[in-house]
């Protein structure tokens, strides 16, 4: 639990950076994104949970 917890911590300071560096980066980021097809997203997500997952395999 306390692992899961981290990981979750550890997720939020990331997702974070990015607006907190250059705002008006992750404003021109997140329209890109509200302007892609489904399917788009959809790949683009299954890769990174891939990477994510390969990465956690990798360091474990």
């Amino acid at each position: 639990m306390q692992d899961l917890l981290a990981a979750i911590a550890l997720v939020l300071v990331l997702e974070g950076i990015l607006p907190f560096l250059t705002p008006d980066g992750m404003r021109k980021v997140m329209t890109q994104m509200a302007s892609m097809d489904d399917r788009s997203l959809r790949i683009s997500g299954l890769i990174s949970m891939i990477a994510g997952l390969s990465l956690l395999y990798f360091i474990r």
